[in-house]
């Protein structure tokens, strides 16, 4: 008897946002801390980001604009959900927004792969996507154990590919398990992809 068993899944959940009317208001909030917030700039030129990161700047926008409040409250009920999905035992407790941050990619500009640390589902809302924009790439995480194991076919299953790409729509939300090393790709766009990340913990 041969049994072939698909083991050790990663999960990754795309939804819709469903309010359109949230997604323009967002576009407003973004551009305007993007254009006010001095401290996120200076970070941005300072590390070589082609574009705009509140990242390292700002860590209460739910705060300071009711659009990203709401766009938490949006976001809870489908973190909550995706938890489920992946089976967590939380027992009485639950996930919480710990870090959210706004992210403009002007054309040419990416970001590098990476982890988001102390934290449990991460994720990235998208506001603007015009055509041509970056994409989310996700890597295999066995890849760094695989030694001499040779290239997947380019006709392997997705389930077997060492990188996965998502190319997002303007009110689309990505979620992952924070720990899953994803880049994104150059933004081929002729103008810039705005979006929200955000963790939970």
């Amino acid at each position: 008897m041969r049994q072939v068993d698909r083991l050790f899944a990663t999960l990754v959940c795309r939804t819709a946002l469903a309010d359109d009317a949230l997604v323009a208001d967002l576009a407003v909030a973004c551009r305007s801390i993007a254009a006010d917030d001095e401290a996120g700039q200076a970070w941005s030129r300072a590390h070589a980001y082609q574009g705009y990161t509140s990242y390292a700047s700002l860590n209460d926008l739910a705060w300071r604009m009711p659009a990203f409040a709401a766009l938490e409250r949006a976001l809870d009920p489908l973190v909550a959900a995706f938890a489920r999905d992946l089976a967590f035992d939380l027992g009485r407790r639950r996930l919480r927004a710990n870090a959210l941050w706004v992210n403009v990619l002007e054309p040419g500009g990416a970001h590098s792969g990476h982890i988001h640390p102390q934290s449990v589902i991460s994720g990235t809302v998208y506001i603007d996507v015009p055509p041509g924009a970056s994409a989310l790439r996700f890597e295999d995480p066995r890849l760094a154990m695989m030694m001499h194991a040779p290239q997947r076919k380019q006709t392997a299953r997705r389930d077997l590919k060492s990188f996965i790409t998502v190319a997002p729509s303007a009110g689309d939300v990505v979620l992952w398990e924070s720990w899953l090393r994803h880049e994104v790709t150059p933004n081929t766009a002729d103008r810039a992809r705005i979006s929200v990340s955000f963790n939970y913990a």
